[in-house]
């Protein structure tokens, strides 16, 4: 551990990054301009603030990295091999091979950011300091407080329970640190959520810091966690005993409690949710009826949007439904857009939606979807789940003005995943493969494996088409609705029928989906788990929702499907090129095929808990290894 919390110079010279304000002054980041001595910081309000300010720093883009959580579960496949994402989805990580790791979880880097917030935590707290502004005291130690409870979080999500620090280490201490348990981590990040709600109450916080509120959700989410199958000992001992793998007993600390009580982590969980739906309000969640598909699509890209988004028809007022998220700005913005839309717009189609996911959406009247039904087979893409058309592109999908992007060779910009018929400029017929497949005429090597394209977090404006083009879309950490499911969640398990069903309703009609039938407390958790995979795909949910259910096996270790497409001439039908969709003149075969070319994807129970790194155990030699590894 000591290459995590080490203090490396005595003399500490700390990176401040300075952050840009706009307009309103919103909380935003910019390049580093610099170093400051460590004795300096604390004398002066503003490099008290920017020290504060780097520790965001360690949120990353949030979950638009690259490679994305979801294709590490039965969201997505990343199409871009040798990356460690496949090691991870095969099962073949280990201590010494850990597959992919995002900064954004990553061990290290999370040790790192929490050493930041326990300086500051020290710094205010002992009076080490020349700041005379008790207001800013309270929302620096606030701000600490979130984001060392934060880090914590993903630490204990991934991991299970880790070594509680909350010193500052320096060179001569001694660095072999106990794992705390799993319910001692839960406490300590609960308690830092209070306190930095406490201190930030009352406090007009800029865009893109935390807030009162976003404590509230934070402790809402590890409470809800808490609760769950996971951390039932029993539960997790007869899982890892179907793979006849025995969990040491001091490491069943470690992973859950060792009480069964859930009744009364289940109320704690609801209390918590509730708190966050009383401090503020979503996006459109007053509905009585179930508003139009067209409006249903409408407000779940709005949502997706977060504000950040010009184009026609997004209601920027969907804002309100984001409790804390990270905000991008034009001289360091992302290229989200670029990273997963479609080849045929030149972009990489990094995280493609997988058939798994797709099939998963139900028929706009509430049925299933299923393969085995001959109407929907012929027509799979027709008067399905508002939400889906706002989530996935598909095979004969509108998309942008693909001229903006690859010349004029499909006026009715359309996405193209298929081989279809089609006559040549001497009448002949052959073989078109889709602008937007592997064998795409525009590129063929970031075409996607699955039949799909990602949709649910790209600006749909149709300026923003270049793939070199940025987008202002923001990272919903917590959003109002995730407060919602938890809520739903604990009132399911604690037999309070009534209210889950009242707001999964609710959720239901703003997305422009009928009411739920199931009544049952096994019903209504089955309806509730599908509503959340469905309303929070793509936001770091499912990976972490599948695990702590103790349901992956069933889920993320099945092997993945693409959809195959062709389109054959009707008979006394042609077209000439170029190519659009139009069933009046094709009959369209959509066949799932699975997928194993590009991933073999398995499950073994030891990944409900990540590995700790050979390197960080030979550093600490009291960091114990998690099962399995």
């Amino acid at each position: 551990m000591k290459t995590i919390i080490q203090n490396r110079n005595l003399y500490l010279l700390v990176l401040i990054t300075f952050f840009a304000f706009a307009c309103k002054k919103d909380f935003l980041d910019v390049e580093s301009p610099g170093q400051v001595p460590a004795e300096s910081v604390w004398k002066d309000p503003a490099t008290a603030q920017a020290f504060v300010n780097d520790i965001y720093n360690g949120l990353g883009n949030g979950g638009f990295s690259e490679q994305m959580l979801a294709s590490v579960s039965d969201e997505a496949l990343f199409t871009h091999p040798t990356r460690g994402i496949d090691l991870v989805n095969s099962a073949t990580i280990n201590p010494s091979t850990l597959g992919w790791v995002d900064d954004t979880w990553a061990y290290k880097q999370m040790y790192n950011r929490i050493r930041a917030c326990n300086i500051t935590i020290e710094k205010i707290t002992s009076g080490d300091n020349s700041l005379t502004s008790q207001t800013l005291k309270d929302q620096l130690l606030g701000e600490a407080y979130f984001l060392r409870a934060y880090f914590y979080q993903q630490l204990l999500r991934f991991y299970g329970g880790v070594p509680i620090i909350t010193k500052t280490y320096v060179l001569n201490d001694n660095y072999s640190v106990k794992r705390n348990t799993y319910e001692e981590c839960v406490n300590f990040i609960i308690k830092d959520c209070d306190e930095a709600n406490r201190l930030l109450t009352g406090k007009t916080m800029e865009k893109g810091r935390t807030t009162a509120t976003a404590a509230l959700a934070l402790k809402s989410r590890v409470l809800i966690y808490a609760a769950s199958d996971l951390h039932i000992r029993t539960k997790l001992i007869a899982k890892f005993a179907e793979k006849n793998t025995v969990i040491p007993a001091q490491t069943l600390d470690f992973l859950s409690y060792a009480s069964e009580d859930r009744i009364a982590r289940y109320k704690l969980a609801q209390t918590a949710a509730k708190a966050v739906m009383d401090a503020t309000r979503g996006y459109m969640l007053d509905l009585s009826s179930p508003v139009s598909a067209t409006e249903g699509s409408k407000n779940y890209k709005s949502i997706a949007m977060g504000g950040g988004s010009k184009a026609p028809n997004i209601d920027a007022a969907a804002a309100s439904e984001l409790i804390f998220a990270r905000y991008f700005i034009v001289q360091n913005n992302i290229k989200h857009a670029q990273q997963n839309g479609p080849n045929g717009y030149h972009n990489w189609a990094g995280n493609t939606p997988i058939g798994l996911l797709v099939d998963d959406y139900e028929m706009k009247d509430g049925s299933k979807f299923s393969w085995t039904n001959p109407a929907q087979k012929a027509e799979p893409y027709q008067n399905r789940d508002p939400r889906f058309y706002a989530t996935v592109l598909y095979d004969g999908a509108g998309w942008k003005p693909r001229d903006k992007a690859s010349g004029n060779v499909d006026p009715a910009s359309q996405i193209q995943t298929g081989v279809y018929d089609l006559l040549d400029d001497k009448n002949n017929k052959f073989d078109f493969k889709g602008l937007d497949t592997r064998a795409s005429s525009i590129e063929n090597w970031n075409g996607s494996w699955t039949g799909y394209y990602y949709h649910k977090f790209i600006d749909p404006d149709p300026s923003i088409v270049d793939a070199s083009m940025s987008q202002n879309v923001p990272w919903p950490f917590f959003r109002y609705t995730e407060a919602v499911f938890n809520y739903i969640e604990a009132s399911i398990e604690l037999g309070e029928l009534g209210n889950a069903t009242n707001w999964l309703n609710k959720i239901r009609f703003r997305a422009g989906m009928p009411a739920v039938t199931a009544t049952g407390q096994d019903g209504l958790r089955e309806v509730y788990r599908h509503e959340r995979r469905i309303e929070m795909a793509y936001e770091e949910q499912r990976y972490h929702d599948t695990r702590r259910w103790l349901i992956a096996g069933e889920t993320l270790g099945r092997k993945t499907t693409y959809i195959k497409v062709t389109g054959k001439f009707k008979p006394g039908k042609t077209m000439s090129a170029p190519y659009h969709y139009d069933n009046t003149i094709y009959d369209y075969t959509y066949s799932p095929v699975e997928e194993n070319s590009q991933e073999n994807r398995s499950w073994d129970n030891k990944l409900y808990f990540r590995p700790f790194s050979r390197d960080e155990v030979n550093k600490n030699n009291l960091l114990e290894q998690n099962p399995g590894y």
